[in-house]
């Protein structure tokens, strides 16, 4: 099989569009002593609260000891506690505190700035075809053999 230099520009593509936008929030997170790693789990928890470490792992699609790391982090700032429930000694729950759970209203507009940023100068009937598009092309590799 030949090789299609263009074959993988789409894939770039996507892949500098990820960095640049990771890298536009880290840089905002940043300024609140937030890392990217605390934003990922932060995000999952003000969704629904109260997850094992396990759940939080697949949620974030981080591995396990990532995960580990960032909610020992998280705990050490106050923003998440660490519980076991009656019943269960094994499973550990994280928990937001009140100040995790305060955060959400002063970093979720950071992400909101980020993608209004990305997205500057589209259409709202382009903003919503490349939703569906990259939605696609999602499923599509999820799906794939």
């Amino acid at each position: 099989m030949l090789h299609n230099p263009n074959a993988d520009r789409m894939a770039h593509l996507l892949k500098l569009a990820s960095k640049a936008t990771s890298r536009a929030l880290q840089d905002r997170l940043a300024r609140h002593d937030i890392a990217y790693s605390h934003w990922t789990i932060l995000r999952i928890l003000w969704n629904q609260d109260s997850l094992s470490v396990t759940e939080l792992s697949l949620r974030a699609s981080i591995a396990k000891p990532a995960t580990v790391t960032a909610v020992q982090a998280l705990d050490k700032l106050g923003y998440v506690t660490r519980r076991k429930r009656d019943g269960d000694k094994k499973t550990v729950y994280i928990e937001l505190t009140e100040a995790g759970r305060a955060l959400e209203a002063e970093l979720v507009p950071l992400a909101v700035e980020v993608n209004d940023i990305a997205l500057r100068g589209f259409r709202e009937t382009q903003k919503a075809a490349l939703r569906k598009m990259l939605s696609k092309v999602i499923a599509n590799l999820d799906n794939a053999d």
